[in-house]
């Protein structure tokens, strides 16, 4: 894990962290995914804002990706959620049980946004069911 760098490539396995105070997107080049970073206004009150990140991946990847929102207030994330899954993408929320706040992944799910409900625990093993079932 990392911080993300503009012009960086998305690569398998590998995650990475917006940086304070800059939405982080998700541009297709070629074959490759690569990160922009950029200024901006805010948006759903954040920045960086998940809803920017959501909204670049259902365009850029599009069916082919898997959304995750977890634990987090207000409802940042849900606006983008929802566009992934217009996109064909699967999508994921943690469930209220094992939620710290469940503000996000509630607003996500009440949106009609997510596919799938599970327990933290249970996340990264759906995540990897949802991509499996993607690329079949």
């Amino acid at each position: 894990m990392e911080e993300a760098r503009d012009g960086g490539r998305l690569r398998t396995g590998h995650a990475l962290i917006a940086p304070g105070n800059r939405h982080m997107l998700v541009n297709r080049s070629g074959e490759e995914l690569v990160v922009q970073i950029v200024d901006g206004p805010l948006v759903s009150r954040h920045r960086p804002s998940v809803d920017v990140l959501f909204r670049s991946v259902a365009i850029s990847v599009g069916p082919k990706a898997v959304g995750v929102i977890m634990t987090g207030m207000g409802d940042d994330g849900a606006q983008g959620l929802c566009e992934m899954k217009e996109a064909g993408a699967a999508t994921i929320a943690q469930d209220e049980a094992s939620c710290i706040v469940f503000g996000m992944p509630k607003e996500a799910i009440s949106r009609g946004a997510v596919n799938v409900v599970v327990p933290l625990e249970q996340i990264a093993s759906a995540a990897l069911n949802a991509q499996s079932a993607l690329t079949r």
